[in-house]
C-alpha cells in the first residue's frame, strides 16, 4: 500500500465518515447537534451520496497487482 495515491485515501476515508454517519444518524445518535431533525437528515445524505459516488466512481487502487495495472494503463494512454 506504499504507492497508494492520497485522493484514494481521502475518498476511503470520507466514504466511511459518512456511512458512519448514516449509521449513527439511524440509531438515533445526533451527530450534527441541529434542532431542526429534517436540515440533519438532508446534510447527512448528500453528504454519504457525494461521498459514496464519488469513492465508487474514482479508480481506487489498494493492492500491488492495481497500483501496476494503473501505471500500465498511463503507459499506454501515453503511447
Amino acid at each position: 500500500m506504499k504507492n497508494v495515491t492520497a485522493g484514494t485515501i481521502i475518498r476511503t476515508v470520507l466514504m466511511l465518515l459518512g456511512l458512519i454517519n448514516a449509521i449513527l444518524v439511524m440509531t438515533g445518535h445526533s451527530v450534527i447537534n441541529i434542532e431542526d431533525g429534517t436540515v440533519e437528515n438532508l446534510i447527512n445524505a448528500v453528504f454519504s451520496i457525494v461521498t459514496t459516488l464519488m469513492a465508487w466512481w474514482k479508480n481506487n487502487s489498494f493492492t500491488h497487482a492495481a497500483i501496476e495495472a494503473d501505471k500500465v494503463m498511463k503507459e499506454m494512454k501515453q503511447q
